[in-house]
């Protein structure tokens, strides 16, 4: 996996293809790596360029993580300007939504489109959760596991999550959880401008659809898809369907040329 300087760190990625047509990237969620997409990536990589980084702290980036969306969302503006990427595609899971919304947000020129999974404009955590984290790592670990999937989750799906939540460690799944916690742009969806996708398990537990509908019904534009029988891990669980989907997101957006931004 290639590696990139940002600021003082150094974040791995994936990129494959190499298509001139907007660049996506994908952010994965709390705990995760850049693992979780890799059916996407090789799905959209086929005519598009695919990037997929792991945040700070996460699969093979160096630490530490971050403790709000909003570091996050500026670290993968530092990506962006590593990689002297223009506007982009941003698809986020979960805590990787967020971040995808809050760059929408505070720095639109930077997003050409959004796909939004298993995400919402209010990322509440139960205390008992967070709680759980801070004092007993492994059975918050299987807990978040067992509440990630739908109700015939396949084995190695659970054991790749809880791997990726192990290796980023404590101190950073509770940071990740914790800022899930503080964010809420509920009051601002209706400044999105840019095209939007949201995409949701009919099964997820953690963002039930409830939450992609309000996201869908707040950002002027958006459209809604409910995968049946997904849970929240739903691009895992279900990744034909969402390839589908992105797929057909990513065909309806106009064409236009990637400006790099000067450094």
């Amino acid at each position: 996996m290639p590696l990139v300087n940002v600021g003082a760190q150094t974040l791995s990625y994936v990129s494959r293809g190499g298509r001139a047509r907007p660049t996506v990237v994908f952010i994965h969620g709390a705990g995760g790596s850049h693992l979780v997409w890799g059916s996407q990536l090789a799905y959209v990589a086929s005519s598009w360029r695919a990037i997929a980084p792991d945040l700070p702290g996460h699969g093979r980036s160096g630490g530490p993580g971050r403790d709000s969306i909003a570091d996050y969302a500026q670290v993968v503006v530092s990506f962006l300007d590593a990689l002297r990427l223009g506007p982009v595609v941003v698809v986020g899971h979960s805590m990787g939504g967020a971040i995808a919304l809050s760059l929408a947000l505070d720095a639109p020129e930077r997003v050409a489109g959004l796909v939004l999974v298993g995400t919402g404009a209010r990322l509440r955590v139960a205390p008992a959760m967070l709680d759980a984290i801070r004092t007993d790592f492994s059975a918050a670990v299987g807990l978040v596991g067992q509440f990630a999937f739908g109700p015939e989750p396949a084995g190695r799906l659970v054991r790749l999550s809880e791997l990726a939540m192990c290796q980023a460690g404590q101190r950073t799944v509770y940071g990740d959880f914790a800022a899930c916690d503080a964010f809420d742009v509920r009051s601002r969806l209706q400044e999105i401008v840019a095209p939007a996708l949201v995409l949701t398990g009919s099964e997820d537990r953690l963002t039930p659809p409830r939450y992609a509908e309000y996201l869908a019904s707040g950002i002027c534009g958006a459209s809604l898809k409910i995968v049946e029988g997904a849970g929240h891990m739903v691009m895992l669980e279900a990744a034909a369907a969402v390839n589908q989907a992105i797929g057909g997101f990513l065909e309806s957006l106009p064409e236009r040329k990637a400006s790099v931004p000067a450094r």
